[in-house]
């Protein structure tokens, strides 16, 4: 108590006599700065205090929160990420089989195909030459007849006295039989 008296005394002793500098200790203003100072703490506390103190704890647990679910995002993000590329490996691959499937049914297709052209091909050539052969003989029939035809009309004629036609027939077919052969 002794120091506050004392202090009080130098204020209020000392006055307004002097003109001091910016540089000068004056106590008396040391004090009354001291006491506004303190004054403004408790306003302050009552009024301000407490607002900024939420505000700060609001901001506080905004920038909490937001780093959680930053690190949510990128963990989540890193997890599809990390699916993503199995899935496009499992696509990979499966594209791989598909392609060669496609290839060996194409391979297969190939010489099925292949085998069926020259079956075919063996079977038309077979087809043509029995045709061939079918025709070439009905022709050479048909010509056989014309020639034992005309071979008996000629020979009708040279020896219609001598012969009869149906023996000049055999004949001539007995011939053309031997030429054959």
């Amino acid at each position: 108590m002794n120091i506050l008296s004392y202090l009080l005394l130098l204020i209020f002793s000392e006055g307004g006599e002097k003109g001091g500098s910016p540089l000068d200790v004056n106590p008396g203003v040391i004090l009354w700065t001291v006491v506004t100072f303190i004054f403004l703490l408790l306003i302050l506390k009552k009024i301000a205090w407490k607002p900024i103190l939420n505000s700060l704890s609001e901001r506080e647990n905004f920038i909490k929160d937001s780093l959680e679910k930053a690190d949510k995002a990128q963990k989540d993000a890193e997890k599809l990420l990390a699916e993503n590329k199995v899935n496009l490996s499992k696509a990979e691959d499966e594209a791989q089989k598909i392609i060669e499937q496609s290839r060996e049914l194409a391979e297969k297709l190939k010489v099925q195909i292949l085998e069926e052209s020259k079956s075919q091909a063996k079977k038309m050539i077979v087809d043509a030459t029995s045709e061939i052969e079918r025709k070439n003989a009905e022709a050479f029939n048909k010509l056989k007849d014309q020639v034992a035809d005309i071979a008996v009309n000629a020979a009708e004629k040279i020896l219609r006295e001598n012969l009869d036609k149906d023996k000049q027939v055999k004949l001539v077919n007995k011939y053309l039989d031997d030429l054959k052969n």
